[in-house]
């Protein structure tokens, strides 16, 4: 869950991390890390792969703004488990 004051629910799977808002849901898959990337990070996002909610949603364009406030949600997230994360 995502800390008080955020209006982002984030859950994080084993290949995924889901993000709650407003009834919509995103989910977002690991994606394999680039080979010149930096290695050793829990999770690879892919910020090019992030523009809709999923369905029903999917015609719901996600606009920078809010992209910025998911990516400090899953952030949070990721930091309260000790995990690391790279976003490409």
């Amino acid at each position: 869950m995502a800390r008080r004051g955020t209006a982002f629910d984030v859950e994080i799977t084993e290949g995924a991390i889901r993000v709650r808002n407003a009834g919509r849901v995103l989910t977002i898959a690991n994606a394999s890390p680039p080979p010149d990337g930096e290695e050793g990070a829990d999770f690879f996002i892919a910020l090019d792969e992030i523009g809709h909610w999923d369905p029903p949603d999917d015609d719901q364009e996600i606009d920078v703004a809010e992209l910025q406030k998911i990516l400090e949600a899953i952030e949070l997230q990721v930091e309260k488990h000790g995990l690391s994360i790279v976003f490409e």
